[in-house]
């Protein structure tokens, strides 16, 4: 029997993961362009669109190449921003938490086709049932946010006591014959890790994921909680600079409920590179886009681009935006994190990346 084209391209792409290790550890990484030139186009984008604070890190192989920040972390209090300045990560939470699964899929922990319900069991069933690959890869059917929920200020203790905001509701779709974005569906990833790991998700995402690709700064986004380095957030509100509007993301940990810096999320890239959170295969069916996701692209925690030569991931709520993208084939990773709420940080992305002589995607 001829096997799914997924599991082919899947199994191409771990070959090329492999072999894009072994060739760029064969040689040192070289800086990959003038630093004033690209403190130049930050400050640049910065002015143009206002935004207080910008964090930016590239890394190529083992090293980190480039890393700035700019601006100010708050206004009020006029503290400037440093590398280690803690900015919301917003989405790009998700591939993070997706990696977590990942880990307990290969210890033999989690089934991804397994009904959710056998590790989530506050979770309803519903008409369909529900399973973690479907979740992962936002075609599980479960609906994103309504207007409003976004800013919800509403602090919950367990992850189980989000889902109050919409498990009650229908799929929109019969499970894997859709594509909808939700970071909802991601609360419920968090409480099947919570489930195959017998421990709550935080400490199993620090144990596995933070600490093993030496994210040191990344930490849940406790609103309770004094976390120094902390950015303010902010929005645009008739072309001026105000506070962001208020939330608290307990709701939606797993899918953005995050603070972290710019290196620390490149680290994250280093280390699936060099196969230190899960192994290249699992990289590979994680990396390669399911069927019905269109033209959005997405695999299991990641967007995937031109089949896989770019994988990547934004992220956007209250007073932040983020992108996180990785170059398999050339072992680099770039993040930018702003603390503007719904800043253009892609049109950052593609002139970084143009002046460091790495690939671009198509717009």
């Amino acid at each position: 029997m001829k096997p799914p084209a997924r599991y082919l391209a899947a199994a191409i792409l771990a070959a090329t993961l492999l072999a894009a290790a072994h060739d760029a550890r064969a040689e040192a990484a070289a800086p990959v362009a003038s630093a004033p030139r690209l403190d130049a186009l930050v400050v640049e984008a910065m002015r143009e669109q206002k935004i207080p604070a910008v964090t930016v890190a590239a890394a190529q192989a083992d090293r980190i190449v480039y890393s700035r920040a700019f601006g100010s972390a708050d206004l009020e209090n006029a503290v400037a921003a440093a590398p280690e300045t803690l900015i919301r990560t917003a989405s790009v939470a998700k591939p993070i938490s997706a990696v977590a699964a990942m880990t307990l899929v290969e210890s033999g922990r989690l089934d991804l086709d397994a009904p959710v319900q056998s590790y989530c069991p506050p979770f309803p069933p519903k008409q369909w049932p529900i399973t973690t690959r479907e979740l992962l890869s936002h075609t599980s059917g479960i609906r994103h946010y309504n207007p409003g929920e976004i800013e919800s200020t509403r602090h919950y203790r367990f992850m189980a006591d989000g889902f109050a905001i919409f498990a009650t509701d229908p799929l929109l779709f019969k499970p894997g014959t859709g594509y909808q974005y939700s970071t909802y569906g991601y609360t419920v990833v968090g409480c099947a890790i919570e489930g195959a790991a017998g421990q709550p998700f935080e400490d199993y995402l620090a144990a596995h994921v933070l600490r093993p690709a030496g994210m040191t700064h990344t930490v849940v986004d406790n609103t309770f909680d004094i976390v120094p380095h902390r950015a303010r957030g902010y929005q645009k509100i008739d072309g001026e600079v105000k506070n962001a509007e208020l939330m608290d993301s307990s709701y939606k940990i797993p899918g953005g409920g995050y603070v972290s810096t710019s290196e620390d999320l490149v680290r994250f890239a280093q280390a699936l590179l060099d196969g230190k959170l899960v192994k290249p295969a699992t990289l590979a069916e994680m990396w390669t886009a399911t069927a019905v996701s269109g033209k959005e692209s997405y695999g299991l925690g990641f967007q995937v681009l031109e089949g896989g030569r770019f994988v990547m991931h934004t992220g956007g709520q209250p007073g932040t935006s983020t992108v996180l993208i990785i170059v398999p084939q050339s072992r680099f990773a770039l993040a930018i994190m702003a603390n503007l709420g719904e800043a253009r940080l892609r049109e950052l992305l593609r002139t970084l990346l143009a002046e460091m002589k790495m690939p671009v995607p198509a717009p």
